[in-house]
């Protein structure tokens, strides 16, 4: 149906290898986790630098990639909503309020979980960009409880208690970064399911369009 439109383009190359780069990036760490660590942490790594760039090119870039082309309140977002569940919504160009509201919270999303993804490598493994400030803060944590000992049995169980801080620094981060995933993997569906009925209301293909970058015109 679209072909015997007049096709225009949309959306750039950094949108497009931006958008299929965090695809794959998310679900290669997504579902590698901690049997393949290595895997898991230079996926995890590509998304964040992925997002940061998003960030910038929302300022930066073309027309249709910048936020100020799609970021409507919450209200007009809510009012927008009511009308493509009604089947009466207007079509637009670039991303529509619903879909400019998703982009924002999928971003959120994944920098929750790089973030919380980051402290937990840290903490774990002692190893990542977050490494030096957090031994840093180990250490730090460790020197005042130690001159505040002054028997070797109490420097033992101050130890101890130092094993017990940093196992449940590491539980909770852990379960930090579980949540932030799990949460952007449901607005990943959601996602979805918003692209496709949008492209049904409106008869054009918007998962094609992120491909070549085009749309129809009317």
């Amino acid at each position: 149906m679209e072909r015997n439109k007049e096709m225009i383009k949309v959306w750039d190359p950094v949108v497009r290898i931006g958008h299929w780069t965090l695809v794959v990036a998310f679900f290669t760490a997504y579902f590698t986790e901690d049997d393949f660590l290595t895997q898991h942490v230079w996926a995890g790594y590509t998304v964040g630098v992925v997002v940061c760039l998003r960030l910038v090119w929302g300022f930066v870039g073309s027309k249709h990639a910048r936020f100020t082309d799609f970021v409507r309140s919450p209200v007009f977002t809510k009012h927008y909503i009511g009308d493509l569940l009604g089947q009466r919504s207007k079509r637009y160009i670039g991303h529509n309020p619903a879909g400019g509201a998703m982009v924002v919270c999928l971003m959120l999303g994944l920098v929750g979980t790089t973030a919380s993804g980051l402290m937990l490598y840290a903490i774990e493994e002692n190893a990542g960009p977050l490494s030096g400030w957090v031994q840093d803060d180990s250490s730090l944590a460790g020197s005042s409880l130690s001159m505040q000992q002054s028997k070797v049995d109490d420097h033992k169980r101050s130890r101890h208690s130092d094993d017990d801080e940093e196992s449940g620094r590491a539980e909770f981060w852990e379960d930090i970064h579980e949540v932030f995933a799990n949460l952007t993997l449901l607005l990943v569906g959601l996602h979805i399911a918003g692209v496709l009925f949008s492209s049904y209301q409106h008869r054009e293909n918007l998962i094609r369009s992120m491909f070549t970058g085009r749309k129809r015109k009317e």
